[in-house]
């Protein structure tokens, strides 16, 4: 089940990292502020990998965001441990994730208009060929 909560940005943690049996690995924990009726709340929320780290680094303190996590929990020695892990952070008044720094000129292309009734006119039903 994936939720999606928003909010500001109140802390970045430091980012910990370090290396597995299955390669290396990268997380960083961050603090987001929330309305929940009245009242406001926070919640710890972490990225897990260096290019959801770079993403979280768009943003920063005081940011408002939304995101897109799922919790997970785990047991360990007989205790359960919860992770509310992010897979997607958008600037609600975008609606979309901030352009990178350098993005590649092709990303911000106008694309080509779709085409029209009227462009299929000449084809002919009854033929072989292909349109294309």
């Amino acid at each position: 089940m994936a939720l999606e909560i928003e909010g500001k940005i109140l802390s970045k943690l430091t980012a910990q990292g370090g290396q597995s049996a299955r390669g290396q690995w990268a997380k960083q924990e961050f603090i987001i502020e929330y309305q929940d009726g009245q009242y406001s709340e926070k919640l710890c929320l972490h990225v897990w990998g260096q290019d959801k780290i770079n993403e979280l680094n768009n943003y920063q303190v005081g940011d408002s965001i939304k995101v897109n996590f799922k919790p997970t929990s785990r047991e360990f020695n007989g205790r359960w441990y919860t992770d509310l892990r992010v897979w997607k952070i958008i600037s609600p008044a975008a609606g979309t994730a901030p352009a990178p720094a350098a993005s590649h000129p092709a990303v911000n292309a106008p694309s080509a208009p779709l085409p029209e009734t009227e462009d299929f006119s000449n084809f002919d039903n009854n033929s072989d060929d292909l349109p294309f």
